[in-house]
């Protein structure tokens, strides 16, 4: 009886332990990327003081729902452009409108003092004036393959510079800004690399037409 009890003990336990083998492994988690450092400039001796330019007020950058979360998109235009599709394993640290705007209040703050919302709102109770407020909307953001070997960072994005005047709000410039930078790799990684490339691209035009637009 002992015999058929331990024999029994023992079955048991290597059905357990076969059972535990064949348990899934725990899902990989997934990459986190974002656009990198960003410049990190040094001073050099000697070297003049850029010019300061009137403060601007930026607003939240806004985005369609599409680009609400931090999935890293991609589009197959030789097959389906209108079909937005996710990477399982890839995905931005942040929703990509807010990613954007850091790196435009980065580029903006080279030469002018940039406002928040809510800072423009305290200039306006303390000093009586409002600066002008730049708004943006994300529209694009994917990476784009052109054919199963060839892809691209497709960033799109519409900007209004406006003036605050007693009787409303005055559009001084209105624009679209679109970049395409090719991605060094055909899967998620090189699509990062791709679209903060393009993201770049689209920053330093739009700095280039809010100095021009004032």
């Amino acid at each position: 009886m002992n015999a058929l009890k331990h024999s029994l003990a023992g079955l048991a336990a290597a059905l357990l332990l076969a059972g535990c083998g064949a348990l899934p492994d725990k899902p990989a988690r997934a990459a986190l990327y974002d656009f990198g450092p960003g410049s990190t400039p040094t001073a050099t001796a000697g070297a003049a003081a850029p010019r300061a330019l009137p403060m601007i007020a930026l607003a939240e950058v806004d985005a369609n729902s599409r680009l609400d979360g931090t999935q890293l998109l991609y589009r197959l235009g030789y097959a389906d452009s209108n079909e937005l599709r996710p990477y399982g394993q890839s995905r931005w640290s942040q929703p990509p409108a807010q990613l954007l705007r850091q790196r435009l209040r980065e580029a903006l703050s080279a030469g002018h003092t940039v406002l928040g919302p809510e800072e423009s709102a305290t200039i306006a109770r303390t000093e009586g004036r409002l600066p002008d407020t730049l708004r943006v909307t994300l529209e694009e953001f994917s990476q784009y393959f052109e054919a199963p070997d060839r892809s691209v960072g497709l960033v799109r994005v519409s900007a209004t510079l406006t003036r605050s005047q007693p009787g409303g709000d005055k559009v001084l410039a209105q624009r679209s800004f679109t970049a395409r930078k090719p991605a060094p790799t055909q899967d998620g990684p090189g699509g990062v690399k791709a679209l903060a490339a393009s993201s770049d691209a689209v920053v330093a035009e739009l700095v280039a037409w809010v100095d021009q637009a004032r």
